[in-house]
């Protein structure tokens, strides 16, 4: 049994919506509902009366929730004690962040604001966002930095965790150029010669926005999804081999197209920005996340970043 599978149960419990539960959780419908299932056949019982609108914990759900919410905190307290004695000497924090950050802004970020501020140690852990949200709210991180697109946001209590915003970053559609430095593939295409695209997996944050992107755009495309990954920099390795067009964060392919093994596939139609945001925990009583945060908000106000 999986701790994430009675979170969702935990979700459907709340929302009584198969739908919007899986966009809490970052997932799709179709993944929460099989893990749903595989809750079930662990249990050994039927904990979702599929037949309800809206839909219902069964007896044995309810129970299972209540029984397992118990447990399942005092494992995280118990994993939070632990982690604690594992910490950083000194002055430290613990940080998650997504895939692409963690190899781009984040380096950058630490050095220029720790030359301006009293160092401190960090370790830091890459993440998809699911399990960067997750790390969140069960205390495993003090700072989460991830990508936020506000027709993809994510689902955090606004009374339980505080956000700021760190900077920007663009999301463009990338491919390798030909012979004369012209994309090898270009958008939209059409119904007789496709654009290879090289997605994101479905449950990605890029993904959901790139998704966002092509519905959003002027133009209809006409993609053929030849090839999936769920991180940044293995799309921009495939770009570069010549194998199609991916939506790539900017500030992750800035040598790639000083060199010239990328070049834009499209017009600015195809573009959209990325807001690069820090998350923590009201609650979080470690003194240096407390003055990090203090330092990063006081910065925030006196210098807001443009919209």
């Amino acid at each position: 049994m999986q701790t994430k599978w009675l979170d969702d149960l935990l979700a459907i419990a709340e929302w009584k919506n198969f739908s919007r539960a899986a966009e809490v959780r970052c997932v799709t419908q179709s993944a929460l509902s099989r893990r749903i299932r595989s809750l079930e056949e662990w249990v050994g019982a039927e904990l979702v009366d599929r037949g309800t609108y809206p839909v219902q914990l069964t007896q044995a759900g309810r129970s299972f929730c209540e029984e397992g919410r118990e447990a399942l905190s005092a494992l995280l307290q118990l994993r939070l004690a632990l982690r604690e004695g594992e910490r950083m000497p000194g002055r430290s924090i613990q940080v998650t962040a997504g895939h692409s950050l963690s190899m781009t802004f984040l380096p950058k970020w630490l050095t220029q604001f720790q030359q301006q501020n009293e160092p401190f140690n960090a370790r830091v852990v890459a993440a998809n966002i699911h399990d960067a949200v997750i790390a969140l709210e069960e205390g495993s991180c003090d700072l989460m930095i991830v990508y936020h697109h506000p027709l993809a946001p994510i689902q955090l209590d606004p009374e339980k965790f505080g956000s700021l915003t760190l900077g920007h970053d663009s999301f463009v559609p990338l491919c390798a150029p030909d012979n004369n430095g012209k994309p090898l593939h270009r958008l939209p295409g059409t119904a007789a010669k496709p654009v290879p695209h090289l997605a994101y997996t479905a449950t990605t944050f890029l993904g959901r926005v790139a998704d966002i992107v092509i519905k959003n755009a002027p133009t209809a495309c006409v993609l053929d999804r030849c090839f999936e990954a769920d991180m940044a920099m293995l799309l921009m390795r495939m770009a570069i081999e010549g194998y199609g067009v991916a939506w790539l964060p900017l500030s992750a392919v800035t040598d790639e197209l000083e060199r010239g093994q990328l070049v834009l596939a499209g017009g600015d139609e195809w573009k959209t920005r990325l807001e690069i945001r820090s998350y923590c925990s009201i609650a979080n009583q470690n003194p240096t996340m407390r003055e990090l945060w203090k330092t990063l908000e006081t910065a925030s106000r006196a210098n807001p970043l443009p919209h």
